[in-house]
This record gives C-alpha cells, sequence and structure tokens, in this order.
C-alpha cells in the first residue's frame, strides 16, 4: 500500500450526535498533537446546541460530513492515521458499526480504521441500564434500550477495537495509546 508523505502520523477523532460528556471529549481533544476531527452532521447540531467552540491546537485539521462519498476517509489508506477515536458514541453509531453500515462521516470512518487495520477507541454512550447524561439543559435520566446495550457488547469482540464506558476509561485508553506510540517510535 502506498503511504502518502506524512511527517507525522495522526490521531483521527469522530464526533457523532452525541451530548454524553460531549465538552469534557472536547477537551481531551484539545490536549491531543497532530489531530484530524471527523464533524458528523449530527456533531455539528450539537456543538450549536452545547454552545461549544472548538479550541483546538492550530494543526488540528476539522473534516465535516459534506460528501456523499466520505472523500475524507482516504487518509486511513496512506498511513495518515494510526489512532481512530469515537468519541461521544450514539447508540446509532455503534448500531451502524456494529452492522457494518458506513452511511456518514463517523461511521465510515470507522468501517476504513478497520479495513486498515488502525485501532480504534470507541466512547460508547449507552452501557447501562440506567443512566443520567448532560443534555443542553441540565442533566436528565435515561434508560438505554436492551439492543443499545447488545450492540455496545458486540462491539466490543471487533478487532482492533477498544470499547470504554466512561470518561476515566476514555481518558486511560488515550493516555495508554500514547504511550504505546511513544515506545514504538524509539
Amino acid at each position: 500500500m502506498a503511504k502518502l508523505d506524512v511527517k507525522t502520523p495522526r490521531f483521527g477523532w469522530a464526533l457523532t450526535g452525541s451530548g454524553h460528556f460531549f465538552k469534557e471529549c472536547l477537551e481531551i481533544m484539545g490536549r491531543l498533537p497532530d489531530l484530524d476531527v471527523f464533524v458528523s452532521k449530527a456533531a455539528g447540531e450539537v456543538i450549536r446546541m452545547y454552545k461549544q467552540d472548538l479550541a483546538l491546537p492550530p494543526t488540528t485539521r476539522i473534516f465535516k460530513d459534506t460528501t456523499a462519498s466520505a472523500a475524507p476517509v482516504g487518509g486511513f489508506y496512506y498511513g495518515v492515521y494510526h489512532t481512530l477515536i469515537v468519541a461521544p458514541a450514539t447508540s446509532n453509531t455503534v448500531a451502524k458499526c456494529v452492522y457494518g453500515i458506513s452511511d456518514n462521516l463517523a461511521t465510515n470512518v470507522f468501517a476504513q480504521a478497520g479495513k486498515c487495520r488502525v485501532p480504534s477507541i470507541v466512547f460508547a454512550c449507552d452501557t447501562a441500564p440506567e443512566m443520567d447524561t448532560e443534555a443542553p439543559k441540565g442533566m436528565v435520566k435515561v434508560y438505554p434500550r436492551r439492543i443499545d446495550l447488545e450492540n455496545t457488547e458486540r462491539l466490543k469482540t471487533f478487532d482492533d477495537t477498544t470499547v470504554v464506558e466512561s470518561l476515566a476509561d476514555l481518558e486511560a485508553a488515550v493516555e495508554a495509546r500514547r504511550k504505546w506510540l511513544t515506545s514504538s517510535s524509539s
């Protein structure tokens, strides 16, 4: 496989339409070097609803879901990405990933990462029968459906995919990946 002339392979981060720990995910993104952000149409709506600015490092590239073929996914074929993070991931995104449906930018980058054996970290939102989550106007109680919980479990069986269920687990998985990248480049 041909590689593009990329000096430093990058983190890819796909944002979906979930508000679950959305602000905290943006904070983690702001600490990552060499980052590309894939913003689905639903994520664009969430950014506006939660009145968030994407305060990201100046080297960050942002790709929005504006093409039918999700053209930005091509970088996965050429070694541009060493890691994909999908966080936060809606139950809709998790279900599509589980069943191989790649019809938006977030699900497309997940599919391409898998096809190119790029490790993925997915922060699934629906992980317990009863949860508190932040909505635009404050905290709310949600009750994920059985199918949502089952899909999260199915996703855990995917090759090269780490599914995390809490913000602390997401931070730990990202940090573990950074350490692994540092040690493997030495």
